[in-house]
């Protein structure tokens, strides 16, 4: 009949992503953008449970077409592809089928080093022709799971997790061989001398984030051979995952550039400071947004990646102003944050060489579960008035797993009402001395899944098959390492006997 629109169909969890109300006007908007600054090419990419970008390029020509249908990929890409020690394939093996790969146009934006191409973030879905729950969100899809832990979380408490992070890493140079050949820098925190070393390597990585919406406030040399903490605003959690990944893909690129190693990995050196990446965090209610132009006439993408929440109701400000610790909002969210700690600590030190931070004792790392103000020797700490720092998490994080675990915490301290108990004003080691009795982290990564293994709440922050994923990965890289000789066995055994 003349003047019927077609019926949508919205049967699958697909097809409605797909048709969300406001979607085709988004799509529209790239369309005009992909014209308007001359893009050639799109990166279409998604999060692997490590946290690497992995996805495809597609010539923009088709844009309307993949933001409707998308684009396939092995379920195993969101395991990296990887093999086990035994050569079998991690999660989903060469008979698994093809996920679908969907556009959030939202995220659509200009690549400033190459200025034909663009990047767009996916969610990813379960293949339309599966026998079972075809088209269904993939829950391997740890960007899309967080996505939907969120709006459950602020469906539940109408309250929006709000956080920034603090992401350190090390610049080295490359041997002759192409391999790392120590730091850039010499270890001398807070030096602006070393710091002005680095001037021209950080000073293009500001220049790259703030064209991709990256609002850069302050940075400093840290203490390790080329260790920078470069920080941008807090937000919405969700793009602040979006922005840190952003972040790491601008190192690694800012990196080629200067022929140096743009490393992430915690602990490279042993005797110095490792690579954290504490999370600050807060609880809003309303508020609004902004964009951020950074002197740009027109946005080189679409306005979501330069949009920020403001304003609002901060729920873990104090509840008068002769306090200084949170409200009843914010200390049951400590009390479950401290909790879960033994189980967070598989996600926030995700890796075996994780844990080399917390065992080079007197370098800042926190490895016992407590709390105070200020108070740096604790795994949790109110760093100032309206939010408090997770500390017990290093530069390899995959932030949307880290964000997920923090907001099944903090929903299983505000639905039980948790105390978290007197903060520790003391240093935590003398507290000790005197007869204070705390738990101690998991010391290793084998003993941090055990943690998760045990703890249904965190758990659930890796619905479905994420956590069978990220378990059978993570089990199997504990027992690589123990299968392995290192340089430390053949320095200590060579030639111990006769």
């Amino acid at each position: 009949m003349t003047g019927v629109l077609p019926r949508v169909d919205t049967s699958t969890d697909l097809e409605r992503y797909v048709h969300a109300e406001g979607r085709d006007e988004l799509v529209k908007q790239v369309r005009a953008k992909i014209d308007e600054l001359g893009i050639q090419y799109v990166y279409y990419q998604f999060i692997s449970i490590t946290g690497r970008i992995v996805g495809k390029g597609i010539p923009a020509d088709y844009w309307e077409v993949t933001a409707e249908r998308g684009f396939q990929l092995v379920y195993g890409a969101t395991a990296n592809l990887a093999m086990n020690r035994h050569s079998q394939y991690l999660g989903y093996g060469p008979e698994a089928a093809e996920l679908v790969a969907i556009p959030d146009p939202e995220t659509f934006c200009q690549l400033p080093w190459d200025q034909r191409v663009a990047r767009v973030y996916c969610v990813c879905f379960r293949n339309r022709e599966e026998e079972v729950d075809a088209a269904a969100f993939l829950t391997g899809d740890c960007r899309g799971n967080f996505k939907r832990i969120h709006a459950e979380f602020q469906a539940k408490h109408g309250l929006q997790l709000r956080h920034g992070c603090e992401p350190e890493m090390m610049w080295l140079k490359k041997g002759p061989d192409g391999k790392p050949d120590g730091g850039v820098t010499k270890p001398n925190c807070y030096h602006i001398d070393q710091f002005e070393e680095l001037r021209p390597v950080f000073l293009r990585v500001i220049e790259y984030s703030r064209a991709m919406g990256l609002d850069m406030i302050q940075g400093d040399h840290e203490d390790a051979p080329g260790q920078l903490e470069l920080n941008f605003m807090f937000d919405d959690a969700v793009r602040t995952c979006d922005r840190l990944s952003t972040y790491r893909q601008i190192c690694a690129q800012v990196a080629r550039e200067f022929n140096l190693i743009a490393c992430f990995m915690s602990k490279p050196f042993m005797g110095v400071s490792a690579s954290g990446c504490h999370h600050n965090l807060s609880l809003w209610r309303g508020g609004d947004t902004a964009i951020k132009m950074f002197g740009f006439d027109t946005l080189p993408g679409l306005e979501g990646n330069f949009t920020y929440h403001q304003g609002g109701e901060n729920t873990f400000l104090p509840e008068s102003a002769s306090q200084r610790l949170p409200g009843q909002v914010g200390l049951h969210c400590i009390g479950g944050v401290i909790e879960h700690l033994p189980a967070l600590t598989a996600i926030g030190c995700s890796t075996v060489n994780s844990y080399r931070r917390l065992w080079d004792a007197g370098f800042w790392a926190p490895v016992y579960s407590d709390w105070g103000y200020q108070n740096r020797t604790c795994g949790l700490r109110v760093s100032a008035p309206g939010r408090f720092e997770y500390r017990a998490v290093d530069s390899m994080v995959n932030p949307y797993l880290m964000a997920a675990a923090i907001l099944k915490a903090f929903d299983d301290g505000l639905s039980r009402q948790l105390d978290p108990g007197e903060p520790e004003q003391r240093n935590i080691y003398e507290a000790m001395e005197a007869g204070k009795q705390v738990k101690k982290l998991p010391m290793s990564l084998g003993d941090a899944l055990d943690s998760l293994a045990a703890d249904a709440v965190i758990q659930s922050a890796l619905p479905g098959e994420m956590y069978r994923l990220f378990d059978q990965y993570k089990r199997d890289e504990w027992e690589r390492f123990l299968a392995t000789t290192t340089n430390w066995d053949m320095e200590n055994y060579l030639d111990c006997l006769p």
